[in-house]
């Protein structure tokens, strides 16, 4: 197959731009029996309404010489010349290789698998989990050594890009927050804003490579749309600008992961107005592990006492916000409340998975500020945004969890920008509480945390269920996990302004199967 020429394409065709594949190439949503392929064309006149004929090809082999798939596709303009395709009917726990092809172009080669059958206890799972890769903030070295770490999946939970412009005064690593890379894009408002920013991000060599090595689970967070935006169901109020803003963003989200178009609620023909894409999914590695996607933005209630006009959630102080305490609201809206319940019931049944995985965004567990006393406790300045905004959701979890546990619980995730792992208690007011699952929330790949180490020091005496609490690195968290143990690295980079910086362990944490709570490993 010959490289990519100019003028390959004829005047029925929009004319290919130099490189065609500049976004590279990915994978998701896997199961035992397939998964999907994604890559985005970029053609020279991005409003050209022309569609493009792309083929595609799944081998065993890098070199397609055992060619198990193949087929062909047409682009649409309508959702940014994407492509999506969706495998069935391959064998389970197998890997594969796949390319795209248009004209004389061919893509990178991308690495991906099926699942291990529903049935089958796998010996063995190695993921990485991350979230939260401003552009400015940091290069993406994290992602280079991800790439490299034969991963079976990774667990992407959100903040895939920041809607921000760069801050004026160019490239400043000194300044708070440091700035070691700008671009040149307003702030996203539009379909064709967040389509840029896409693809500034995804011109990163680094987290193509991560791409391409192996399939990749998504949710996502905040930054995807506006900075701690709540879901329409919180804003009746909402404008009809930023309803326009949000359902571009959400439009440009689906083009540019790769996922099911099962996810449109309304299908393909009504993106443009759809309110809603569904992410909130389930996947099974075998019985060894079973994966809760949840999506914490879009069905949540707007956070407690903040101002329509106010574009952070804040804090505030309990004794000044009685809705905080409003037993009705949700961070996951009652819909997804109600799924994750069935399906830590069934967890819970004969059968089983030996880890239950809760994919989430944000840091579960509580923090107190004021004091490990319940006095001390009581009126203390309370974050909004995350679950310490949402105490009665929180406890009805923590319920479910109590009533049906499953056999051995952890929670992963992200937004923060700072590593935290703890141990999940049946009662977040009482240390002496029992211990019902694991947490590990991860650092960014490269946004800077606002936190001091001094700060989290002293939160983490405060909160004798929180065993590490770190804002300093960025980097991702390496899980390795088999029938008997789930294991945990916290990887960090040397230093976020270099592409080339080595990355070391920062700490190691492990569960037993049938004790929950981390313990530190070395």
């Amino acid at each position: 197959m010959q490289p990519w020429q100019a003028g390959a394409q004829t005047g029925r065709h929009p004319r290919l731009a130099d490189p065609p594949f500049a976004c590279g190439v990915a994978s998701g949503s896997p199961s035992h029996h397939g998964v999907v392929l994604w890559t985005r064309l970029h053609v020279a006149d991005p409003l050209d309404p022309r569609a493009l004929s792309v083929r595609w090809e799944l081998a065993e082999d890098e070199g397609f010489q055992r060619v198990v798939q193949r087929g062909q596709t047409d682009t649409q303009a309508a959702l940014g010349q994407a492509v999506h395709v969706e495998l069935q009917g391959l064998p389970a726990d197998r890997w594969f290789h796949y390319r795209f092809l248009v004209g004389d172009a061919v893509s990178p080669v991308g690495r991906t698998r099926t699942l291990p059958a529903p049935d089958t206890l796998a010996p063995r799972l190695r993921l990485a989990f991350a979230s939260c890769q401003r552009w400015e903030h940091g290069y993406y070295a994290a992602w280079r050594h991800a790439a490299a770490q034969a991963l079976d999946l990774v667990v992407f939970l959100g903040d895939y890009i920041y809607e921000y412009a760069s801050p004026r005064g160019g490239v400043a690593p000194q300044a708070t927050p440091p700035i070691h890379r700008v671009h040149s894009l307003r702030r996203a408002v539009s379909l064709a804003d967040y389509r840029d920013r896409y693809a500034l991000h995804k011109s990163d060599p680094d987290l193509q490579a991560a791409h391409a090595a192996c399939p990749w689970l998504l949710t996502w967070d905040d930054h995807e749309v506006e900075n701690d935006y709540a879901g329409v169901q919180g804003r009746e109020g909402a404008s009809a600008d930023f309803l326009a803003q949000r359902s571009a963003a959400y439009q440009a989200f689906y083009e540019n992961m790769p996922l099911p178009a099962s996810v449109l609620v309304q299908g393909l023909q009504g993106l443009n107005q759809a309110d809603a894409l569904r992410l909130y999914q389930r996947h099974t590695f075998g019985r060894l592990a079973r994966f809760h996607v949840l999506d914490d933005r879009q069905y949540r209630a707007v956070q407690a006492c903040r101002h329509p006009s106010d574009s952070s959630a804040g804090t505030v102080r309990p004794s000044r916000c009685a809705e905080l305490r409003d037993p009705g609201r949700s961070l996951l809206g009652p819909a997804q409340e109600q799924w994750l319940a069935q399906g830590l019931a069934q967890d819970h049944s004969a059968g089983g998975p030996r880890w239950t995985v809760l994919a989430q965004q944000t840091l579960f567990s509580p923090r107190h500020y004021g004091g490990a006393s319940a006095a001390a406790q009581a009126d203390e300045p309370t974050p909004t945004d995350p679950w310490d905004g949402y105490p009665a959701a929180r406890q009805r979890l923590l319920d479910t969890l109590q009533a049906t546990p499953p056999r051995n619980t952890v929670l992963i995730g992200g937004d923060i920008h700072q590593n935290y792992v703890c141990q999940v208690q049946a009662d977040p007011t009482r240390p002496d509480s029992a211990v019902l699952a694991s947490e590990f929330c991860g650092t960014s790949i490269s946004s800077h945390s606002g936190a001091t180490l001094a700060r989290a020091q002293a939160l983490q005496q405060n909160n004798p269920h929180v065993l590490l609490a770190n804002p300093e690195q960025r980097g991702y968290a390496l899980v390795e996990l088999n029938p008997q143990r789930w294991h945990t690295t916290l990887m960090a980079v040397d230093d976020p302004g270099r592409a080339d910086s080595p990355l070391r362990p920062l700490a190691r944490f492990v569960v037993e199967d049938g004790r929950a709570g981390p313990q530190r490993d070395g």
